[in-house]
């Protein structure tokens, strides 16, 4: 099964801001890193290894630290990699936008970011391979869906003998789904020790940090979810 989009609307406004100018920008960016890789793969390499976050490099004493946390939250690996933390924001992103605001949402989102690649360096700590993506920051935004709108429909895709079906799931069924596969991902990776090329870890720290999510919500939507009539 494949989600394609929520189809709730939104309650306090219309154009979700700052969800489409973080995938713009994120495309963008993106699109710069594959021009880059083309023409100099010398100067894309520095790029990564400077914007992106290194566990070995963020804990040493001279590490990029805040900086790298933050701009390795638009940059991605591969075209997979974008996809998916694009059309996870593109699904899940506007009505936990609407709930906030555009300003507290910008900021829900960053801390989001932060807590994950937080989370990554420190099970990390030893590893030299570069950490990408906004990563962290999707799965805080998912876990904020979960928490204000676990009732939510997705519309979804799937193929059974042959013929497209376009059911509307309920979204605590495909985030919980999400959530239970990063568990049982790190549970795995915790024993094995192994370094790895998706950011499990990443992810459940972007799900702990949705829990600040009321720190972030418009007062009518704080009021409307403590008064359970939905926000």
């Amino acid at each position: 099964m494949f989600p394609l989009n929520d189809t709730e609307s939104n309650r306090y406004g219309n154009f979700p801001f700052v969800t489409v100018t973080i995938l713009v920008s994120t495309v963008a960016i993106f699109l710069f890193e594959v021009r880059l890789m083309q023409t100099d793969f010398v100067k894309f390499y520095i790029l990564l290894r400077s914007l992106g976050v290194t566990p070995r490099a963020m804990m040493s004493p001279d590490g990029w630290g805040a900086v790298s946390a933050l701009t390795s939250l638009f940059l991605h690996g591969g075209w997979l990699h974008l996809l998916g933390n694009m059309l996870a924001l593109f699904i899940f992103s506007r009505r936990v936008e609407d709930a906030c605001g555009a300003w507290r949402f910008s900021i829900f989102y960053l801390l989001c970011g932060l807590c994950g690649v937080i989370v990554d360096v420190l099970i990390r700590s030893d590893s030299v391979m570069p950490s990408l993506g906004a990563n962290g920051a999707v799965a805080g935004v998912m876990g904020a869906y979960l928490i204000l709108f676990p009732m939510g429909r997705i519309r979804s895709f799937f193929f059974a003998w042959f013929v497209p079906f376009f059911p509307q799931v309920r979204a605590f069924w495909i985030v919980g789904y999400f959530l239970l596969f990063n568990m049982l991902s790190v549970f795995d990776l915790f024993y094995t020790r192994a370094d790895f090329f998706v950011g499990y870890w990443a992810h459940l720290g972007g799900f702990l940090a949705c829990l600040s999510i009321f720190f972030f919500l418009r007062p009518e939507a704080y009021q409307r979810y403590f008064g359970r009539v939905g926000v």
